[in-house]
């Protein structure tokens, strides 16, 4: 990392209609650094990323490129001055090759005008070679995994001589090994002198490849430090303004009576699973990516079918062979994935929230709108949603607040036992200190949670017994006493097993 500042900004403040979102923040990317910016959802970083890199205007303030004052209209205008942003949801058209998406707008020409075919497969294959991939440049991307995606959009940036690349929660849906890809071609990155600016809500990952960080609270500036001179509880109480050093909630419990039994059920990706949920309990489910972990909460939920096996709820057996019958049997169910399966983006709050249980505020097939008022007010008031209105689309929503809403929606309906697929991904840490209270205190009523999570620390931290997988079956259950991520991963990855 040299001391040659390559992006500088001053006093950038950024208004919309009522909200000031940035108020005079200031930030300095130096040469070859991976700099890390750290704040809760609403803490401005977005906005501020899309400034930089000319998707957005400012209302006051001074940037400078190399020492040169700009004021960038669209993103070309940003891109020729060497800076690039990977957003989370990526901009390549899925029907064209890899080399189309990565010269798109530039496609070299021969001297008749026509597009120089060989020219552009070469570039492109010499670009991915560069970074150590292994597909071709000639591949659809319709047809690339996630991190082969992202990897085009480095590949991407680099045609275009930036010099700075902003990624935005770029690990969000890679697998480790697909992780340690990324991070070999940061490295890279850095030794050509290029500069990350890095958005994560992974502080594990934050404290490993970056050189400093800047934290934002509430639209403002807090603090830049080396890597060296901070560590987790510092930055975490930096960004939520209070220290969190109870990050999960004290729990005692003590084993009741069963509340719902799973007896050799198998369906896709998984096979065979017995297991007990107390009430009260929460039970950790852990694996890694493709375990069968996330298919088993589908098929117990209904939404994927069962092959054979029975769930047994309170003694009874009960028929879950889809989500209103489950519901109906007293399962709630929140999704890993909250834009596709858990809202509907483009309907406000008060729909999405009511959507599980409307059969509880309707009489006569006439909805009852006081009763559904009542009912979502109470709901933002006890799991703390920052909302403007009920009226407010799901969709401009900050993710902890949509995740909270996902809650709203599944406790509606008031089911008994919760099944919550990584409840957190994607939140930052104040909503998840906040997630954490709910669940505990939902148990605390006596509803029951089994909590299926790939963050080992969360699946520690929350549970009070837990059971592994891998390849679609269980393999190992431990008391809170025994969790350690060593023996959870040893079990998960197939490092040891259940006869040793």
């Amino acid at each position: 990392m040299g001391d040659r500042v390559v992006l500088r900004l001053e006093d950038i403040v950024k208004t919309f209609p009522g909200v000031k979102a940035l108020d005079g923040v200031k930030l300095d990317v130096r040469e070859g650094e991976v700099h890390a910016l750290c704040g809760e959802n609403g803490a401005g970083k977005s906005t501020l990323m899309k400034i930089i890199a000319g998707a957005q205007g400012y209302t006051s303030g001074h940037m400078y490129v190399q020492d040169q004052e700009v004021v960038f209209h669209s993103t070309k205008e940003a891109e020729k001055m060497g800076i690039a942003m990977i957003y989370q949801e990526f901009n390549m058209v899925p029907e064209l090759s890899v080399a189309e998406n990565m010269y798109l707008g530039r496609l070299p020409r021969t001297q008749f005008g026509s597009v120089d075919w060989k020219k552009l497969y070469q570039d492109a294959d010499e670009v991915l070679k560069r970074l150590g991939l292994k597909f071709s440049s000639h591949s659809k991307v319709k047809n690339l995994s996630v991190a082969e995606s992202q990897m085009t959009e480095i590949a991407k940036c680099l045609t275009i001589g930036a010099k700075v690349i902003i990624m935005d929660e770029p690990t969000a849906a890679l697998t480790d090994e697909e992780i340690q890809i990324l991070f070999r071609i940061i490295a890279e990155l850095k030794e050509k002198g290029i500069s990350i600016l890095y958005i994560s809500h992974r502080m594990d990952e934050i404290f490993q490849i970056s050189d400093r960080l800047t934290v934002f609270r509430d639209g403002k500036y807090i603090a830049t430090k080396r890597i060296g001179e901070t560590d987790y509880d510092d930055v975490v109480s930096m960004m939520v303004g209070r220290s969190v050093t109870n990050l999960y909630p004290k729990r005692n419990y003590e084993k009741q009576d069963v509340a719902m039994e799973l007896r050799k059920v198998s369906g896709k990706g998984v096979h065979d699973v017995s297991l007990k949920l107390h009430r009260g309990e929460i039970l950790g489910i852990a694996g890694l990516l493709g375990s069968g972990t996330i298919e088993l909460s589908k098929i117990v939920y209904g939404a994927l079918p069962m092959t054979s096996g029975e769930v047994i709820i309170n003694g009874e057996t009960k028929d879950c062979s889809s989500p209103r019958k489950a519901l109906k049997a007293g399962i709630g169910f929140v999704s890993d994935d909250r834009k596709q399966e858990g809202l509907v983006l483009i309907r406000n709050i008060r729909e999405n929230v009511s959507m599980s249980s409307l059969d509880k505020i309707s009489t006569g097939g006439h909805l009852n709108k006081a009763k559904e008022t009542e009912n979502i007010n109470a709901q933002v008031e006890r799991l703390n949603i920052k909302i403007s209105s009920p009226a407010q689309l799901a969709g401009k929503l900050s993710g902890g607040n949509q995740q909270k809403v996902v809650f709203a929606k599944v406790l509606e309906a008031d089911p008994s036992i919760l099944i919550l697929d990584e409840p957190t991904r994607g939140v930052d840490v104040g909503a998840k200190a906040e997630i954490y209270q709910i669940m505990d205190e939902l148990t605390r009523q006596g509803k029951s949670i089994i909590l299926i999570s790939t963050d080992l620390p969360e699946v520690i931290g929350m549970s009070d017994r837990v059971v592994i997988m891998r390849e679609g079956y269980t393999v190992l259950e431990i008391d809170k006493s025994e969790m350690n991520q060593e023996t959870i991963l040893a079990y998960a990855s197939g490092g040891v097993s259940e006869n040793e």
